[in-house]
């Protein structure tokens, strides 16, 4: 099935951020690809309810699924223009102790949130490729955190993983360009069902940063699709935590 719109795959667009980013493109006239590793029946409900959209389930952890996403994405709509690496996972480690961070969870994060975004770009290169031959640059977007840029975050090895995406966004946007733009947005709190009970982590949004709130999806989503606008940013961190860094 070809397509005149322009094509976004969203990774992990089955709730919270991923869905609110896939919501946004559609309202901005895309076809978009959500994509989800379980929950496929949310992500054939959330397909349905958009003009243009179709869902792929795939474990990133699998080389085969991380193939086979990008294949059936291509093939669905003929064209890619916008990558979104939202998909990562979490785990919960104290960060001083050191002996719980072991190397089953090193290696489980990593290889969704660092090594999968990677791949997936490798994969999709081809066609996004083929898309700025329209004119328009196409363009990546990592999700970090900002567990990447300051020493916090739910354990170490997560916040190792995002660091380490946000220095492989620069050396993408460098190896890429001009033809793909990458870039990276690295959130702080953000308001989802996963964030409802860190009551720490939302007392502290709340009272010391400038905007007073953790973020909503939709800001998230918003910035995205300003990335996504410009013809001209590329290897740039965008730092989004309602201004918690300056205090």
């Amino acid at each position: 099935m070809k397509t005149n719109l322009p094509v976004a795959l969203v990774t992990g667009s089955t709730s919270g951020i991923g869905a609110a980013i896939a919501r946004k493109f559609s309202q901005n006239g895309f076809a978009v690809v959500i994509h989800s590793r379980a929950s496929s029946d949310a992500g054939r409900k959330i397909a349905g309810e958009l003009p243009a959209a179709f869902y792929v389930q795939a474990d990133l952890s699998v080389d085969s699924d991380r193939e086979r996403l990008v294949a059936e994405a291509v093939a669905r709509w003929g064209r890619l223009d916008v990558l979104v690496n939202n998909a990562g996972i979490s785990r919960v480690v104290p960060h001083d102790d050191l002996m719980a961070a072991n190397s089953a969870i090193w290696r489980e994060l990593n290889e969704v949130n660092l090594i999968a975004p990677f791949h997936l770009t490798a994969l999709a290169e081809t066609a996004l490729r083929n898309a700025a031959t329209s004119g328009r640059p196409a363009c990546v977007v990592n999700i970090s955190s900002h567990a990447g840029v300051r020493p916090k975050g739910a354990s170490i090895p997560y916040a190792a993983t995002k660091a380490a995406l946000n220095h492989v966004t620069k050396l993408l946007a460098l190896s890429l360009a001009p033809d793909i733009r990458v870039n990276a947005i690295a959130p702080g709190l953000v308001d989802t069902p996963l964030t409802a009970e860190w009551v720490a982590a939302q007392e502290l949004w709340r009272t010391r940063s400038p905007m007073r709130r953790a973020a909503a999806p939709e800001d998230i989503a918003q910035l995205v699709m300003m990335l996504v606008e410009s013809d001209y940013l590329t290897g740039e961190i965008l730092l989004a935590d309602g201004g918690l860094n300056l205090t």
